[in-house]
């Protein structure tokens, strides 16, 4: 019924033009090197031995609660290396995130362990949907041209993220945390850090993450674009990587179009401005944010040379997957589809077909990685980790979570369960104790 009514809302300020709140700040050449960067993650306190990466994917306060269960594993499942007992948790290297997702990223990286005092409170337990249809409800917002959007970010902005930057996030010195979303214009997957921001001319130090968040989960139609400018004053010179990356591409699809969507930045006369929505459209695992970082750097090496790190003995990515496979209600007769279901049967045969071109696409890739990082006296083992509600075994307990909705506003029990069920599928995950029981090997 919310989301009727929300529908039923949006339909009636449709026709008012609405504008996006620029909040972006040119770039600051003096601040560049200090801002949050893929370069300056780095400089951290973290094992050589290990490169730890994390995934979480889209799919409402369904993913956020899922994700934030692995964090929980994570924390309480220690491990010897180099000598010192260590919380797995605080060996992850980065955590790319879109839509749902983003949330529990965004707060891990701003705040810690503190996630695990307040998160459920401050967000999974929240009627966030609700306070969102609200504010569009209100007839004072009918008439203002900020759109949409602009609810949602204030509504994070002081319930969620009260008013932290990607400077605070920097401050941190947590894992490097990679917000993405889509750019709407060109296809262009995006992540939220000082390398993307360069392309724009842009500074992203003084960002809010609040932005990044509802840029990351906004999901075309119920919400506006977030609108970032792309401004015209620095050199219009296209930065080394890029230019080194385009002679990389040939004869690779995946990296052509990603070479071509960011070359786009450049078209500053026509591309005055840069709009972002869900995510989920270009990549609702998160994966293809970080083979994108990786490869469009030159390679699993020159990456860890410009992170300033060795490469580690073991190489690991775990993919929290919280896409859902309900029935269909139309099989249950033959009465013919509604728009709505057929539009959404669509959309979820796309969704599936991609995860599974996109889960191959990093298998593959992990297994070369490792292999171009590995020298004979010091091999790199590759692991794959991937959780997802189709490790449920029992098909009643696997319906319960098919059948939860892509919502912001779950029930308590929701959560709880979605939570139990990230740590329980992390911990009996055949990769994962293989992982584990690696490092107590060491």
């Amino acid at each position: 019924m919310k989301l009727i009514a929300f529908g039923f809302s949006i339909l009636l300020i449709s026709g008012c033009a609405s504008y996006g709140v620029i909040n972006n700040a040119p770039q600051n050449v003096a601040r560049d090197a200090e801002s949050y960067s893929i370069r300056s993650s780095g400089n951290n306190q973290r094992s050589n031995d290990i490169g730890l990466m994390l995934a979480f994917s889209g799919g409402g306060t369904r993913a956020a609660a899922f994700a934030y269960g692995v964090l929980k594993e994570l924390r309480d499942t220690g491990v010897v290396i180099e000598g010192r007992s260590k919380r797995l948790l605080d060996e992850v290297d980065t955590i790319s995130s879109v839509s749902g997702g983003s949330f529990t990223s965004a707060y891990y990286g701003l705040y810690g362990d503190q996630i695990f005092d307040d998160f459920e409170k401050v967000f999974l337990k929240r009627d966030v949907e609700g306070a969102l249809i609200r504010g569009v409800l209100n007839p004072f917002q009918w008439f203002k041209e900020t759109g949409r959007s602009e609810i949602a970010v204030r509504y994070y902005e002081k319930n969620v993220f009260h008013g932290a930057t990607f400077e605070d996030m920097k401050r941190k010195g947590g894992p490097l945390i990679l917000i993405n979303a889509s750019d709407l214009g060109y296809g262009v997957r995006f992540s939220f850090v000082q390398e993307y921001f360069n392309l724009l001319c842009s500074d992203l130090s003084s960002y809010p993450v609040a932005r990044a968040v509802t840029a990351s989960s906004a999901v075309p139609v119920l919400f506006d674009p977030v609108v970032i400018e792309n401004y015209q004053e620095c050199k219009k010179t296209k930065p080394d990587w890029l230019v080194a990356v385009e002679k990389l591409a040939a004869g690779d699809p995946e990296l052509v179009q990603v070479v071509d969507g960011l070359q786009s930045y450049f078209i500053k006369d026509k591309r005055q401005y840069a709009h972002f929505v869900d995510g989920g459209i270009t990549d609702n695992l998160g994966l293809r944010a970080l083979y994108e970082v990786i490869e469009i750097s030159g390679g699993a090496k020159v990456f860890l040379k410009k992170v300033n790190r060795q490469p580690p003995r073991r190489l690991a990515v775990i993919s929290i997957n919280a896409s859902i496979d309900p029935a269909p209600e139309m099989d249950a007769s033959n009465k013919q589809p509604s728009l709505s279901e057929t539009i959404k049967s669509i959309t979820d045969i796309q969704l599936h077909r991609y995860n599974t071109a996109t889960l191959k696409l990093m298998k593959e890739s992990i297994t070369r990685w490792a292999k171009e990082l590995s020298v004979p006296e010091r091999p790199v083992t590759p692991y794959f980790v991937q959780i997802s509600f189709r490790d449920i075994q029992e098909a009643e307990r696997r319906m319960f979570f098919n059948m939860i909705p892509t919502s912001f506003a779950l029930s308590d029990k929701q959560v709880d369960r979605l939570i139990a069920a990230g740590r329980e599928l992390l911990r009996n995950n055949p990769d994962f104790q293989q992982f584990v029981a690696d490092l107590d090997g060491d």
